[in-house]
Protein backbone atom coordinates (compact mmCIF):
# COMPACT_ATOMS: atom_id res chain seq x y z
CA UNK A 1 0.00 0.00 0.00
CA UNK A 2 2.73 2.51 0.80
CA UNK A 3 4.72 1.70 -2.20
CA UNK A 4 1.57 2.98 -4.30
CA UNK A 5 -0.05 5.07 -2.46
CA UNK A 6 3.86 7.28 -3.02
CA UNK A 7 3.01 7.07 -6.75
CA UNK A 8 -0.52 9.04 -6.25
CA UNK A 9 -0.70 13.02 -5.36
CA UNK A 10 -2.77 14.42 -2.94
CA UNK A 11 -5.09 16.05 -5.41
CA UNK A 12 -5.98 12.42 -6.28
CA UNK A 13 -7.48 12.27 -3.15
CA UNK A 14 -8.92 15.57 -3.11
CA UNK A 15 -12.86 15.59 -2.43
CA UNK A 16 -14.24 18.20 -5.37
CA UNK A 17 -16.63 19.83 -3.65
CA UNK A 18 -15.08 20.39 -0.21
CA UNK A 19 -11.60 20.05 -1.69
CA UNK A 20 -10.50 17.96 0.87
CA UNK A 21 -9.26 14.80 1.47
CA UNK A 22 -11.68 12.21 1.00
CA UNK A 23 -14.11 11.19 4.32
CA UNK A 24 -15.94 8.56 3.98
CA UNK A 25 -15.31 7.93 0.24
CA UNK A 26 -18.82 6.97 -2.09
CA UNK A 27 -18.56 6.29 -5.51
CA UNK A 28 -22.06 7.55 -7.74
CA UNK A 29 -23.21 5.29 -10.28
CA UNK A 30 -21.17 7.41 -12.92
CA UNK A 31 -18.14 6.48 -11.07
CA UNK A 32 -17.03 9.50 -9.56
CA UNK A 33 -15.88 9.74 -6.01
CA UNK A 34 -17.40 12.50 -2.90
CA UNK A 35 -17.14 12.68 0.91
CA UNK A 36 -20.56 11.09 2.07
CA UNK A 37 -21.89 14.15 3.51
CA UNK A 38 -20.41 16.17 1.08
CA UNK A 39 -22.75 14.48 -2.43
CA UNK A 40 -25.80 14.08 0.31
CA UNK A 41 -25.55 17.58 1.07
CA UNK A 42 -25.41 18.71 -2.60
CA UNK A 43 -28.56 16.63 -3.70
CA UNK A 44 -30.15 17.77 -0.45
CA UNK A 45 -29.57 21.59 -1.44
CA UNK A 46 -30.58 20.59 -5.21
CA UNK A 47 -33.75 20.03 -7.64
CA UNK A 48 -32.25 17.22 -9.30
CA UNK A 49 -29.59 14.38 -8.25
CA UNK A 50 -26.90 15.47 -10.27
CA UNK A 51 -23.58 14.44 -10.28
CA UNK A 52 -21.52 17.66 -9.66
CA UNK A 53 -18.16 16.11 -12.54
CA UNK A 54 -19.91 15.20 -15.08
CA UNK A 55 -23.69 16.30 -14.48
CA UNK A 56 -25.66 13.16 -15.87
CA UNK A 57 -28.57 13.24 -13.83
CA UNK A 58 -30.05 10.42 -11.48
CA UNK A 59 -33.95 9.78 -11.55
CA UNK A 60 -34.01 8.52 -7.93
CA UNK A 61 -31.19 9.56 -5.27
CA UNK A 62 -28.63 6.65 -5.68
CA UNK A 63 -27.56 4.54 -2.73
CA UNK A 64 -24.23 4.95 -1.79
CA UNK A 65 -21.81 2.96 0.42
CA UNK A 66 -18.75 3.39 1.79
CA UNK A 67 -15.76 2.67 -1.22
CA UNK A 68 -13.80 0.63 1.19
CA UNK A 69 -11.15 0.51 -1.32
CA UNK A 70 -10.56 3.74 -1.88
CA UNK A 71 -11.35 4.70 1.75
CA UNK A 72 -8.37 2.31 3.08
CA UNK A 73 -5.81 4.21 0.48
CA UNK A 74 -7.02 7.53 1.81
CA UNK A 75 -6.34 6.22 5.45
CA UNK A 76 -2.74 5.32 4.14
CA UNK A 77 -2.32 8.41 2.76
CA UNK A 78 -3.14 10.60 5.92
CA UNK A 79 -1.26 8.53 8.15
CA UNK A 80 1.88 8.49 5.58
CA UNK A 81 1.70 12.14 5.32
CA UNK A 82 1.36 12.34 9.16
CA UNK A 83 4.23 10.61 9.91
CA UNK A 84 5.96 12.35 7.62
CA UNK A 85 4.78 15.55 8.89
CA UNK A 86 5.69 15.23 11.98
CA UNK A 87 9.31 13.40 11.56
CA UNK A 88 10.73 16.11 9.33
CA UNK A 89 9.24 18.80 11.65
CA UNK A 90 12.40 17.80 14.59
CA UNK A 91 14.92 17.48 11.79
CA UNK A 92 14.00 20.31 9.38
CA UNK A 93 16.51 23.37 9.96
CA UNK A 94 14.82 26.55 11.10
CA UNK A 95 16.26 28.05 7.35
CA UNK A 96 13.20 28.37 5.69
CA UNK A 97 11.12 31.09 4.86
CA UNK A 98 8.05 31.18 7.63
CA UNK A 99 9.94 28.65 10.04
CA UNK A 100 11.36 30.16 13.10
CA UNK A 101 14.76 29.04 14.10
CA UNK A 102 15.19 28.05 18.41
CA UNK A 103 17.16 31.24 19.87
CA UNK A 104 19.13 29.35 22.26
CA UNK A 105 20.77 26.83 20.13
CA UNK A 106 24.14 27.81 19.02
CA UNK A 107 25.71 26.27 15.29
CA UNK A 108 22.89 25.16 13.26
CA UNK A 109 19.41 25.90 14.92
CA UNK A 110 16.92 23.33 15.08
CA UNK A 111 12.99 24.93 14.20
CA UNK A 112 11.43 26.45 17.65
CA UNK A 113 8.19 24.20 19.16
CA UNK A 114 7.27 27.02 21.36
CA UNK A 115 7.83 30.54 22.41
CA UNK A 116 7.59 32.19 25.35
CA UNK A 117 5.94 35.37 25.93
CA UNK A 118 7.57 35.89 29.46
CA UNK A 119 10.97 35.42 28.24
CA UNK A 120 10.61 36.21 25.01
CA UNK A 121 12.16 33.77 23.26
CA UNK A 122 11.61 31.11 20.96
CA UNK A 123 12.72 27.25 21.85
CA UNK A 124 13.39 24.05 20.12
CA UNK A 125 12.01 20.63 21.85
CA UNK A 126 15.34 20.17 23.89
CA UNK A 127 15.49 23.47 25.23
CA UNK A 128 12.26 23.91 26.10
CA UNK A 129 12.31 21.14 28.70
CA UNK A 130 12.64 23.78 31.12
CA UNK A 131 9.58 25.45 30.33
CA UNK A 132 7.43 22.39 30.99
CA UNK A 133 9.30 20.49 34.28
CA UNK A 134 10.56 23.82 36.41
CA UNK A 135 7.50 24.93 38.51
CA UNK A 136 8.79 28.48 38.19
CA UNK A 137 9.09 28.48 34.38
CA UNK A 138 5.69 26.33 33.79
CA UNK A 139 3.81 29.27 34.87
CA UNK A 140 5.01 31.39 31.91
CA UNK A 141 2.34 31.71 28.77
CA UNK A 142 3.59 29.59 26.15
CA UNK A 143 2.42 30.15 22.26
CA UNK A 144 3.02 28.74 18.44
CA UNK A 145 6.32 29.50 17.92
CA UNK A 146 6.86 33.26 16.14
CA UNK A 147 8.95 35.66 15.25
CA UNK A 148 9.32 39.13 16.76
CA UNK A 149 8.47 39.12 19.82
CA UNK A 150 8.63 42.15 20.87
CA UNK A 151 5.81 43.07 18.87
CA UNK A 152 3.38 41.15 20.62
CA UNK A 153 4.19 42.83 23.87
CA UNK A 154 2.83 46.25 24.73
CA UNK A 155 5.31 49.09 23.92
CA UNK A 156 3.83 51.32 26.61
CA UNK A 157 3.44 48.73 29.93
CA UNK A 158 5.89 45.91 28.68
CA UNK A 159 3.10 43.38 29.61
CA UNK A 160 1.70 40.87 26.89
CA UNK A 161 -1.06 42.12 24.14
CA UNK A 162 -3.65 39.70 26.43
CA UNK A 163 -6.88 41.68 25.33
CA UNK A 164 -8.85 42.74 22.09
CA UNK A 165 -10.45 46.13 22.11
CA UNK A 166 -12.98 46.04 20.01
CA UNK A 167 -13.60 49.77 19.96
CA UNK A 168 -10.56 51.07 18.71
CA UNK A 169 -9.56 47.56 16.83
CA UNK A 170 -6.40 47.13 18.51
CA UNK A 171 -4.36 44.40 20.30
CA UNK A 172 -4.28 45.63 24.62
CA UNK A 173 -2.63 44.95 27.95
CA UNK A 174 -4.18 44.42 30.84
CA UNK A 175 -2.96 48.02 31.60
CA UNK A 176 -3.93 49.27 28.64
CA UNK A 177 -7.56 47.90 29.30
CA UNK A 178 -8.00 49.57 33.00
CA UNK A 179 -6.23 52.86 31.71
CA UNK A 180 -6.45 53.95 28.21
CA UNK A 181 -9.51 52.01 27.21
CA UNK A 182 -11.36 52.14 30.32
CA UNK A 183 -15.03 52.51 28.80
CA UNK A 184 -14.09 50.64 25.72
CA UNK A 185 -15.31 46.89 24.79
CA UNK A 186 -12.26 44.87 25.70
CA UNK A 187 -12.48 41.07 25.20
CA UNK A 188 -10.06 38.39 25.86
CA UNK A 189 -7.76 38.14 22.86
CA UNK A 190 -8.98 34.48 22.51
CA UNK A 191 -12.53 35.59 22.47
CA UNK A 192 -11.95 37.88 19.52
CA UNK A 193 -9.29 35.33 18.18
CA UNK A 194 -12.21 32.75 17.91
CA UNK A 195 -15.00 34.78 16.54
CA UNK A 196 -12.20 36.28 14.00
CA UNK A 197 -11.39 32.85 12.90
CA UNK A 198 -15.02 31.90 12.77
CA UNK A 199 -15.75 34.86 10.16
CA UNK A 200 -12.19 33.56 8.41
CA UNK A 201 -13.82 29.95 8.52
CA UNK A 202 -16.85 31.51 6.88
CA UNK A 203 -14.91 32.97 4.45
CA UNK A 204 -13.20 30.32 3.82
CA UNK A 205 -15.70 28.57 3.07
CA UNK A 206 -17.43 30.75 0.70
CA UNK A 207 -14.01 30.97 -1.16
CA UNK A 208 -14.44 27.51 -1.77
CA UNK A 209 -18.13 27.31 -2.78
CA UNK A 210 -16.92 30.40 -5.11
CA UNK A 211 -13.89 27.89 -6.24
CA UNK A 212 -16.42 24.92 -6.72
CA UNK A 213 -18.69 27.07 -9.01
CA UNK A 214 -16.04 28.29 -10.99
CA UNK A 215 -15.16 24.22 -11.59
CA UNK A 216 -18.44 23.46 -12.27
CA UNK A 217 -18.60 26.25 -14.26
CA UNK A 218 -15.44 25.46 -16.56
CA UNK A 219 -17.11 21.91 -16.79
CA UNK A 220 -20.29 23.14 -18.09
CA UNK A 221 -17.92 25.76 -20.68
CA UNK A 222 -16.28 22.63 -21.50
CA UNK A 223 -19.55 20.77 -22.65
CA UNK A 224 -20.43 22.96 -24.25
CA UNK A 225 -17.25 23.08 -26.45
CA UNK A 226 -17.87 19.62 -26.79
CA UNK A 227 -21.37 19.98 -27.83
CA UNK A 228 -20.08 23.09 -30.13
CA UNK A 229 -17.92 20.71 -31.86
CA UNK A 230 -20.33 17.79 -32.27
CA UNK A 231 -22.63 20.38 -33.89
CA UNK A 232 -19.60 21.57 -36.15
CA UNK A 233 -18.69 18.15 -37.33
CA UNK A 234 -22.14 17.73 -38.01
CA UNK A 235 -22.65 21.15 -40.24
CA UNK A 236 -19.55 20.09 -41.67
CA UNK A 237 -20.64 16.61 -42.57
CA UNK A 238 -23.74 17.75 -43.98
CA UNK A 239 -22.00 20.66 -45.75
CA UNK A 240 -19.75 18.26 -47.80
CA UNK A 241 -23.29 16.12 -48.74
CA UNK A 242 -24.35 18.99 -50.14
CA UNK A 243 -21.96 20.52 -51.96
CA UNK A 244 -20.71 17.55 -53.25
CA UNK A 245 -24.18 16.65 -54.67
CA UNK A 246 -24.53 20.08 -56.46
CA UNK A 247 -20.72 19.80 -57.89
CA UNK A 248 -22.06 16.15 -59.33
CA UNK A 249 -24.79 17.80 -60.93
CA UNK A 250 -22.88 20.73 -62.35
CA UNK A 251 -20.17 17.96 -63.77
CA UNK A 252 -23.39 16.05 -65.28
CA UNK A 253 -24.47 19.28 -66.99
CA UNK A 254 -20.89 19.98 -68.27
CA UNK A 255 -20.55 16.87 -69.96
CA UNK A 256 -24.11 16.81 -71.29
CA UNK A 257 -22.94 20.26 -73.06
CA UNK A 258 -20.15 18.95 -74.16
CA UNK A 259 -22.04 15.64 -75.58
CA UNK A 260 -24.58 17.73 -77.26
CA UNK A 261 -22.32 20.19 -78.56
CA UNK A 262 -19.78 17.26 -80.00
CA UNK A 263 -23.21 15.43 -81.08
CA UNK A 264 -24.01 18.36 -83.18
CA UNK A 265 -20.29 19.15 -85.14
CA UNK A 266 -20.24 14.75 -85.50
CA UNK A 267 -23.34 14.87 -87.31
CA UNK A 268 -21.84 17.92 -89.48
CA UNK A 269 -18.88 15.77 -90.10
CA UNK A 270 -21.13 12.97 -91.20
CA UNK A 271 -23.27 14.82 -93.40
CA UNK A 272 -19.73 16.14 -94.94
CA UNK A 273 -18.44 12.76 -95.59
CA UNK A 274 -21.98 11.99 -97.44
CA UNK A 275 -21.57 14.81 -99.90
CA UNK A 276 -18.12 14.16 -100.57
CA UNK A 277 -18.56 10.74 -101.24
CA UNK A 278 -21.30 11.33 -103.48
CA UNK A 279 -19.71 13.92 -105.18
CA UNK A 280 -16.57 11.31 -105.50
CA UNK A 281 -18.42 8.83 -106.89
CA UNK A 282 -20.13 11.29 -109.46
CA UNK A 283 -16.22 12.41 -110.87
CA UNK A 284 -15.26 8.54 -111.12
CA UNK A 285 -18.46 8.57 -113.33
CA UNK A 286 -17.35 11.67 -115.28
CA UNK A 287 -13.94 10.98 -116.05
CA UNK A 288 -15.20 7.59 -117.35
CA UNK A 289 -17.38 9.50 -120.00
CA UNK A 290 -14.52 12.14 -120.39
CA UNK A 291 -12.28 9.15 -121.56
CA UNK A 292 -15.20 7.92 -123.73
CA UNK A 293 -15.73 10.82 -125.63
CA UNK A 294 -12.21 11.77 -126.06
CA UNK A 295 -11.69 8.32 -127.10
CA UNK A 296 -14.43 9.00 -129.71
CA UNK A 297 -13.46 12.23 -130.71
CA UNK A 298 -10.45 11.02 -131.97
CA UNK A 299 -11.75 7.92 -134.18
CA UNK A 300 -11.65 7.99 -138.28
CA UNK A 301 -13.73 5.27 -138.04
CA UNK A 302 -16.81 7.30 -139.74
CA UNK A 303 -19.36 5.02 -139.11
CA UNK A 304 -18.54 4.21 -135.72
CA UNK A 305 -18.47 7.68 -134.56
CA UNK A 306 -22.21 8.33 -135.69
CA UNK A 307 -23.34 5.20 -134.31
CA UNK A 308 -21.98 6.26 -130.85
CA UNK A 309 -22.61 9.73 -130.65
CA UNK A 310 -26.30 9.17 -129.75
CA UNK A 311 -25.42 7.47 -126.51
CA UNK A 312 -22.39 9.51 -125.63
CA UNK A 313 -23.75 13.04 -126.23
CA UNK A 314 -26.73 12.19 -123.13
CA UNK A 315 -25.41 13.51 -120.01
CA UNK A 316 -25.07 10.67 -116.98
CA UNK A 317 -27.49 11.08 -114.32
CA UNK A 318 -26.05 13.68 -112.05
CA UNK A 319 -27.09 16.14 -108.99
CA UNK A 320 -27.41 19.73 -108.97
CA UNK A 321 -25.03 20.83 -106.38
CA UNK A 322 -25.48 24.31 -106.62
CA UNK A 323 -27.50 24.53 -103.45
CA UNK A 324 -25.91 21.83 -101.92
CA UNK A 325 -23.43 23.45 -98.91
CA UNK A 326 -22.70 22.13 -95.36
CA UNK A 327 -23.40 24.80 -92.92
CA UNK A 328 -21.62 24.71 -89.96
CA UNK A 329 -23.87 24.08 -86.83
CA UNK A 330 -25.14 26.98 -84.74
CA UNK A 331 -23.70 26.85 -81.30
CA UNK A 332 -25.51 30.29 -79.91
CA UNK A 333 -27.00 29.87 -77.04
CA UNK A 334 -26.19 26.46 -76.66
CA UNK A 335 -23.61 27.12 -73.15
CA UNK A 336 -26.43 29.67 -71.96
CA UNK A 337 -29.13 27.25 -72.63
CA UNK A 338 -27.21 24.90 -70.70
CA UNK A 339 -26.42 27.05 -67.89
CA UNK A 340 -30.47 27.94 -67.52
CA UNK A 341 -30.94 24.71 -67.10
CA UNK A 342 -28.34 24.00 -65.15
CA UNK A 343 -29.70 26.98 -62.73
CA UNK A 344 -33.01 25.52 -62.79
CA UNK A 345 -31.77 21.90 -61.91
CA UNK A 346 -29.72 23.14 -58.85
CA UNK A 347 -32.33 25.34 -57.27
CA UNK A 348 -34.68 22.41 -57.59
CA UNK A 349 -31.96 19.91 -56.23
CA UNK A 350 -30.91 22.57 -53.66
CA UNK A 351 -34.48 23.10 -52.24
CA UNK A 352 -34.33 19.17 -51.87
CA UNK A 353 -31.30 18.71 -50.46
CA UNK A 354 -31.35 21.53 -48.05
CA UNK A 355 -34.82 20.03 -46.90
CA UNK A 356 -32.95 16.51 -46.70
CA UNK A 357 -30.14 17.96 -44.58
CA UNK A 358 -32.75 19.97 -42.41
CA UNK A 359 -35.24 16.65 -42.28
CA UNK A 360 -32.18 14.63 -40.60
CA UNK A 361 -30.94 17.26 -38.62
CA UNK A 362 -34.17 18.12 -36.69
CA UNK A 363 -34.32 13.98 -36.39
CA UNK A 364 -31.76 13.86 -33.55
CA UNK A 365 -34.30 15.82 -31.72
CA UNK A 366 -36.90 12.89 -32.13
CA UNK A 367 -38.62 12.03 -28.33
CA UNK A 368 -41.02 9.22 -28.04
CA UNK A 369 -44.39 10.18 -28.05
CA UNK A 370 -47.83 8.72 -26.56
CA UNK A 371 -51.30 9.27 -26.65
CA UNK A 372 -52.36 10.83 -23.42
CA UNK A 373 -55.88 8.96 -22.95
CA UNK A 374 -57.35 11.79 -19.96
CA UNK A 375 -57.26 14.03 -22.86
CA UNK A 376 -59.09 11.82 -25.79
CA UNK A 377 -62.63 12.61 -26.98
CA UNK A 378 -64.87 9.64 -26.25
CA UNK A 379 -65.31 8.88 -29.61
CA UNK A 380 -61.99 8.08 -30.18
CA UNK A 381 -60.18 4.78 -29.65
CA UNK A 382 -56.66 4.32 -28.39
CA UNK A 383 -54.01 1.60 -29.09
CA UNK A 384 -53.11 -0.36 -25.78
CA UNK A 385 -49.26 1.33 -26.52
CA UNK A 386 -50.62 4.93 -26.66
CA UNK A 387 -49.36 5.07 -30.24
CA UNK A 388 -52.32 4.76 -32.40
CA UNK A 389 -56.27 6.72 -32.73
CA UNK A 390 -59.05 6.63 -34.78
CA UNK A 391 -62.49 7.86 -34.52
CA UNK A 392 -65.07 5.11 -33.45
CA UNK A 393 -68.52 6.79 -34.32
CA UNK A 394 -69.47 5.71 -31.22
CA UNK A 395 -69.39 7.76 -28.25
CA UNK A 396 -67.68 6.09 -24.86
CA UNK A 397 -69.05 6.79 -21.05
CA UNK A 398 -65.50 8.22 -19.93
CA UNK A 399 -65.19 11.03 -17.17
CA UNK A 400 -65.16 14.38 -17.88
CA UNK A 401 -62.36 14.93 -16.12
CA UNK A 402 -60.88 18.97 -17.02
CA UNK A 403 -57.99 17.74 -19.56
CA UNK A 404 -60.71 15.58 -21.70
CA UNK A 405 -61.52 17.19 -25.39
CA UNK A 406 -65.18 17.28 -25.06
CA UNK A 407 -67.12 18.66 -28.63
CA UNK A 408 -63.92 17.61 -30.84
CA UNK A 409 -62.26 14.94 -31.81
CA UNK A 410 -59.13 15.27 -30.69
CA UNK A 411 -56.11 13.81 -28.25
CA UNK A 412 -52.94 15.24 -26.80
CA UNK A 413 -49.32 13.07 -26.28
CA UNK A 414 -48.40 12.96 -22.55
CA UNK A 415 -44.86 14.53 -23.19
CA UNK A 416 -44.66 18.53 -23.00
CA UNK A 417 -41.97 20.37 -24.05
CA UNK A 418 -41.64 24.15 -22.02
CA UNK A 419 -38.03 24.55 -23.64
CA UNK A 420 -35.60 23.29 -26.11
CA UNK A 421 -36.36 21.26 -29.43
CA UNK A 422 -38.58 18.02 -29.63
CA UNK A 423 -39.67 16.42 -33.24
CA UNK A 424 -41.98 13.22 -33.68
CA UNK A 425 -43.11 11.38 -36.75
CA UNK A 426 -46.95 10.24 -37.33
CA UNK A 427 -48.59 7.82 -40.12
CA UNK A 428 -50.99 9.89 -41.80
CA UNK A 429 -51.60 6.84 -44.63
CA UNK A 430 -55.44 6.18 -46.08
CA UNK A 431 -56.79 8.72 -44.46
CA UNK A 432 -58.87 11.53 -45.95
CA UNK A 433 -59.10 14.14 -43.42
CA UNK A 434 -56.56 15.04 -40.04
CA UNK A 435 -55.62 17.20 -38.04
CA UNK A 436 -51.61 17.28 -36.51
CA UNK A 437 -49.11 19.55 -34.37
CA UNK A 438 -49.07 21.08 -31.21
CA UNK A 439 -50.99 23.09 -28.86
CA UNK A 440 -50.40 24.68 -25.70
CA UNK A 441 -51.61 23.42 -21.82
CA UNK A 442 -54.38 26.30 -21.73
CA UNK A 443 -56.49 25.47 -25.28
CA UNK A 444 -60.12 25.09 -24.91
CA UNK A 445 -60.88 21.55 -24.29
CA UNK A 446 -64.60 21.80 -23.95
CA UNK A 447 -65.98 23.97 -26.32
CA UNK A 448 -65.61 24.48 -30.22
CA UNK A 449 -62.09 25.24 -31.41
CA UNK A 450 -60.77 27.30 -33.55
CA UNK A 451 -57.34 25.80 -34.53
CA UNK A 452 -55.38 29.27 -34.98
CA UNK A 453 -52.06 30.61 -33.22
CA UNK A 454 -53.97 33.07 -30.90
CA UNK A 455 -56.08 30.14 -29.90
CA UNK A 456 -53.32 28.14 -28.59
CA UNK A 457 -52.66 25.73 -31.57
CA UNK A 458 -50.17 25.43 -34.43
CA UNK A 459 -51.34 22.90 -36.71
CA UNK A 460 -51.84 21.81 -40.60
CA UNK A 461 -54.60 19.48 -41.70
CA UNK A 462 -56.28 17.89 -44.57
CA UNK A 463 -59.31 17.86 -45.85
CA UNK A 464 -61.82 15.94 -48.71
CA UNK A 465 -58.32 13.36 -49.42
CA UNK A 466 -55.99 16.30 -51.03
CA UNK A 467 -57.52 19.83 -49.95
CA UNK A 468 -54.01 20.78 -47.28
CA UNK A 469 -54.06 23.74 -45.48
CA UNK A 470 -51.49 25.59 -42.53
CA UNK A 471 -54.35 26.51 -39.69
CA UNK A 472 -52.70 30.31 -39.16
CA UNK A 473 -54.88 33.02 -38.35
CA UNK A 474 -55.95 33.39 -41.64
CA UNK A 475 -55.91 29.80 -43.38
CA UNK A 476 -53.08 29.43 -46.06
CA UNK A 477 -54.15 26.69 -48.50
CA UNK A 478 -50.81 24.72 -49.12
CA UNK A 479 -49.57 23.07 -53.11
CA UNK A 480 -48.06 19.78 -52.13
CA UNK A 481 -46.30 18.01 -55.16
CA UNK A 482 -47.07 14.72 -53.70
CA UNK A 483 -49.39 13.70 -50.71
CA UNK A 484 -47.63 12.76 -47.10
CA UNK A 485 -47.91 9.41 -46.14
CA UNK A 486 -45.92 10.30 -43.09
CA UNK A 487 -45.61 13.37 -41.98
CA UNK A 488 -42.64 14.41 -39.09
CA UNK A 489 -43.34 17.50 -36.43
CA UNK A 490 -40.45 19.46 -35.38
CA UNK A 491 -40.52 22.23 -32.22
CA UNK A 492 -38.08 24.79 -30.80
CA UNK A 493 -39.49 26.41 -28.03
CA UNK A 494 -36.84 29.27 -27.63
CA UNK A 495 -36.44 30.04 -31.37
CA UNK A 496 -40.42 30.11 -31.71
CA UNK A 497 -40.30 27.35 -34.99
CA UNK A 498 -42.86 24.86 -35.70
CA UNK A 499 -42.36 22.96 -38.83
CA UNK A 500 -43.94 19.92 -40.89
CA UNK A 501 -42.00 17.59 -43.07
CA UNK A 502 -43.00 15.07 -45.76
CA UNK A 503 -41.23 12.06 -44.24
CA UNK A 504 -40.80 10.14 -47.60
CA UNK A 505 -40.00 12.68 -49.65
CA UNK A 506 -37.79 14.71 -47.72
CA UNK A 507 -39.69 17.60 -48.27
CA UNK A 508 -40.73 20.87 -45.52
CA UNK A 509 -44.29 21.48 -45.94
CA UNK A 510 -44.49 24.35 -43.90
CA UNK A 511 -42.92 26.28 -40.54
CA UNK A 512 -44.52 28.74 -38.42
CA UNK A 513 -42.19 31.01 -37.56
CA UNK A 514 -41.97 33.75 -35.02
CA UNK A 515 -44.00 32.09 -32.32
CA UNK A 516 -44.17 33.58 -28.84
CA UNK A 517 -44.71 30.44 -26.56
CA UNK A 518 -45.30 31.03 -22.52
CA UNK A 519 -46.70 27.82 -21.61
CA UNK A 520 -45.75 24.10 -22.03
CA UNK A 521 -46.76 23.18 -25.56
CA UNK A 522 -48.27 18.88 -26.31
CA UNK A 523 -48.24 17.44 -29.41
CA UNK A 524 -52.37 17.59 -30.83
CA UNK A 525 -53.53 14.79 -32.72
CA UNK A 526 -56.99 14.46 -34.54
CA UNK A 527 -58.07 12.00 -37.02
CA UNK A 528 -60.92 13.34 -37.97
CA UNK A 529 -64.34 11.93 -38.09
CA UNK A 530 -65.09 8.46 -39.39
CA UNK A 531 -67.07 9.88 -41.97
CA UNK A 532 -68.82 6.11 -42.62
CA UNK A 533 -65.61 4.64 -43.07
CA UNK A 534 -64.14 6.34 -45.41
CA UNK A 535 -61.55 7.96 -42.68
CA UNK A 536 -61.14 5.20 -40.56
CA UNK A 537 -57.31 4.57 -40.91
CA UNK A 538 -55.40 5.37 -37.24
CA UNK A 539 -53.17 8.22 -36.87
CA UNK A 540 -49.86 6.27 -36.11
CA UNK A 541 -47.18 7.46 -33.89
CA UNK A 542 -43.88 6.02 -35.61
CA UNK A 543 -40.72 5.39 -34.43
CA UNK A 544 -37.75 7.98 -36.25
CA UNK A 545 -35.51 6.32 -38.06
CA UNK A 546 -32.07 8.78 -38.46
CA UNK A 547 -30.46 9.08 -41.34
CA UNK A 548 -26.24 8.50 -39.66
Amino acid sequence: MSAASCLLSEDQFLCSICLDVFTDPVSTPCGHNFCKNCINEHWNSNDQYLCPMCKEVFNTKPELHINTLLNEVVSQFRQEAQQKASSSSLLLRADKPGEVPCDVCTGTKLMALKSCLVCLTSYCETHLEPHLTMSGLKRHQLMDPVENLEDRMCMKHDKPLELFCKTDQTCVCMLCSVLGHKTHDVVPLKQEYERKKAELGKTEADIQEMIQKRRLKIEEIKHSVDLSEEAADREKAEGVQVFTALKESVERSLNELIETIEEKQRTTEKQAEDFIKELEQEISELKKRSFEVEKLSHSEDHLHLLQNFPSLKAAPPTKDWTEVSVRPPSYEGTVVKAAAQLEETLSKQMKKLLAQVDLERVQHYAVDVTLDPDTAHPDLILSDDGKQVNDSDVRKKLPDNPERFFKCCCVLGKQSLSSGRFYFEVQVKEKTDWDLGVARESINRKGNITMRPQDGFWAIWLRNGNEYSACENQLVCLSLESQPQKVGVFVDYEEGLVSFYDVDAAALIYSFTGCSFTEKLYPFFSPFLNNGGKNSAPLIICPVNQTE
